[in-house]
């Protein structure tokens, strides 16, 4: 189990869910209670995806899908391409006002934020990552890292 930054706390997904998000959560694992490791292949962002999409849809935030899904699809191409593991963590934690999405690797390499020109086909990451998210970071790890990005919400 891993341990939330502080003030940031593990949220137990309710009961009352629809099928698809209860599936997602039930055969992979919720991000929300605690990290889910996920194989490091492509096609593991759309499962990274449905994870996330899923525990918005418990949290009541559909208004943030669409952005989170795409920095989501964007954290883990970079933890799948650039780090050489086998495998990368997914966590989403809450907190008054605030979400985050954290992907986690074994690698000590640091993410770099470069220009992008019009016509780049990639590269693109941790642009989109900075231009969108409210806020984004990095924490080194004894072994490995946590990428991250945040969101502001509104609490009812």
């Amino acid at each position: 189990m891993t341990i939330p930054p502080a003030g940031w706390v593990p949220t137990a997904v309710p009961m009352a869910m629809d099928d698809i998000a209860a599936t997602s959560l039930d055969l992979v694992g919720d991000p929300s209670v605690d990290e889910v490791r996920l194989t490091s292949r492509p096609e593991s962002a759309g499962t990274a995806r449905r994870l996330a999409l899923s525990v918005l849809k418990v949290w009541a935030l559909p208004q943030l899908n669409d952005v989170v899904e795409l920095l989501v699809s964007e954290l883990v191409g970079n933890a799948v391409r650039h780090t050489g593991a086998r495998t990368f963590g997914l966590r989403l934690l809450r907190r008054r006002g605030w979400i985050r999405v954290e992907v986690r690797d074994p690698s000590r390499s640091l993410p770099c934020l470069m220009p992008v020109r019009e016509l780049d086909v990639s590269g693109r990451g941790l642009f989109l990552i900075d231009k969108l998210a409210d806020r984004w970071g990095v924490d080194l790890l004894p072994r490995g890292k946590t990428t991250w990005f945040e969101m502001r919400v509104i609490d009812r």
